[in-house]
């Protein structure tokens, strides 16, 4: 049996369930460890239940097997002598197959890329569907909100821009200096470049940083003689959705994926609201490096255009 150790928000929750599910389909037994990370008062919720998801959880007996954290004073005695023996295995780099290989080991990882399930990932899209906002039985207020915010995005050249900064992180050095201001500025001229009515949806943990960043980017983008209803007309193509809690947070990566096109961070939230997103003309700019001190390449899929943190386009993403 395989244990995958469960981490992170709705993204990484996502990543790890595709790999669950390629391991199955693989004729492996897989449970998911649960517990370690979300014990805390200040621990994220799971939110795979937005999708109907169940999983075989594992039993707190079984991940201590395998993990060797057992408190009984003996196992503990022999720990102080001999060292922790755990079969655990901690995935190297973004993709990694030493991690399909394993019948019987406690796996830990990101898993932060469609190579992992590459052969169903039309299982996988099809799983990640969110149900209707009437389904869903949020509250009224939550409901009309965001049914709002649905219709204006389903009627327009929508572009979903997921400002996640860098500097709010947990170890906010793996990702500095690459989801910057210049490459936000880039991303939003290479889309309107490309779609030139878009109109672009903020998404943001960091909503009053936002609104001092869209306000300079759009006075750099006014022209001498422009007049005051062009200058409206371009404040409105940004808006900036707030609606949402950590505990709703799957809102905005529904609304996100509704979006025509898509500006993402380097996050797994953000990379999941591009992947699922079912426009077969869709556009999605990307940074073009996802961690500081690893390479990336395995988490970009085809088709995305990559911008560096000059906000210059490096490239896009071939099959």
């Amino acid at each position: 049996m395989n244990i995958i150790r469960m981490s992170g928000g709705l993204g990484n929750q996502m990543f790890q369930y595709a790999l669950y599910l390629k391991l199955k389909s693989m004729g492996k037994e897989v449970k998911f460890d649960d517990i370690n990370e979300y014990r805390g008062e200040k621990a994220r919720p799971i939110m795979l239940a937005v999708f109907g998801v169940e999983y075989p959880r594992a039993t707190w007996d079984e991940i201590n097997a395998f993990t060797d954290g057992s408190m009984d004073i003996m196992k503990r005695i022999k720990r102080r002598i001999f060292g922790r023996h755990a079969v655990e295995y901690y995935e190297q780099g973004f993709y990694d197959p030493n991690v399909l290989s394993f019948d019987s080991m406690y796996l830990r990882g990101s898993f932060q890329s469609e190579k992992y399930f590459e052969d169903i990932k039309e299982r996988i899209r099809t799983l990640y569907q969110f149900p209707s906002l009437e389904d869903m039985h949020l509250p009224e207020k939550l409901y009309r909100a965001t049914r709002g915010c649905l219709d204006a995005i389903e009627s327009s050249e929508a572009v979903g821009l997921h400002m996640y900064r860098s500097d709010s992180r947990v170890d906010s050095e793996l990702y500095d200096g690459i989801c910057t201001e210049k490459y936000y500025e880039g991303a939003v001229r290479f889309m309107q470049d490309k779609v030139p009515d878009a109109k672009f949806y903020i998404f943001s943990n960091e909503p009053k940083w936002v609104k001092g960043w869209v306000n300079a980017l759009i006075q750099s983008q006014i022209t001498e003689g422009m007049s005051r209803d062009e200058i409206r007309a371009m404040e409105k193509r940004f808006i900036l959705v707030e609606a949402n809690t950590e505990y709703t947070g799957y809102l905005d990566m529904m609304l996100m994926s509704k979006c025509k096109h898509n500006i993402i961070s380097n996050s797994s939230f953000s990379w999941w609201s591009a992947w699922i997103n079912s426009n077969p003309d869709k556009i999605v700019v990307a940074p073009d490096r996802w961690r500081c001190e690893m390479e990336g390449d395995d988490v970009y899929t085809s088709g995305m255009t990559r911008i560096n943190s000059r906000g210059k386009v490096t490239g896009t993403v071939k099959d």
